[in-house]
């Protein structure tokens, strides 16, 4: 994951992500990364999946 942090606090999923940080460019070059969990991550100590993309125009 980059740029990612998941909480859970009881039944309450909290994501955070610092939209000041820059990956590089999209693989299509038109957006800029700014956060991703490259695919499904598990929930901490939960069975759930996200799938995150934070972008914006180049």
């Amino acid at each position: 994951m980059k740029n990612v942090e998941m909480t859970v606090d009881g039944n309450i999923l909290t994501i955070k992500v610092d939209l000041t940080k820059e990956f590089g460019p999209s693989a299509s070059g038109k957006t800029i990364i700014i956060s991703s969990t490259e695919g499904a991550a598990p929930v901490p100590d939960r069975e759930e999946k996200v799938n995150l993309n934070v972008y914006r125009k180049k």
